[in-house]
């Protein structure tokens, strides 16, 4: 009866603890900020929890630059928090233009998220496995 008992709660705990895919799309930006150097040459990298699930291309010139990469991270799960920074790229150093940060819920969201040196990070997302 003890082993039955203490079966059935390792397998309750493993279904609060599930892992899911998480799908990262329509990255676009609005109204970044320009520097002494001109318009902005925007980046936005992307983590999920403490993965790194790597980064967009750069936009160079664009104050509205829209990125085709989506990003998919198999081991997500419900409550991790979503990371984007984008950046601005530089000849020596990059600049931060600001951080969005979420905790992942299941289904299909669209988010914005307004950046600390202007403009607006717009982007959507899929949780628990449904495709967009």
């Amino acid at each position: 009866m003890a082993c039955s008992l203490s079966l059935l709660l390792l397998v309750l705990c493993g279904l609060t603890v599930a892992e899911a895919q998480l799908k990262l799309f329509n990255l676009r930006a609005s109204d970044l900020s320009s520097n002494i150097l001109g318009i902005t040459d925007g980046y936005v990298k992307v983590f999920c929890g403490s993965a790194d699930l790597g980064e967009t291309s750069v936009r160079n010139n664009n104050q509205n630059p829209w990125w085709e990469e989506e990003f998919t991270y198999f081991k997500a799960q419900e409550n991790d928090v979503l990371r984007l920074e984008v950046h601005d790229s530089d000849i020596l150093f990059d600049d931060l233009l600001g951080v969005c940060q979420r905790q992942i819920k299941v289904g299909t969201h669209e988010h914005d998220c307004f950046l600390e040196k202007g403009g607006t990070l717009h982007y959507a997302y899929t949780f628990g496995g449904k495709s967009h």
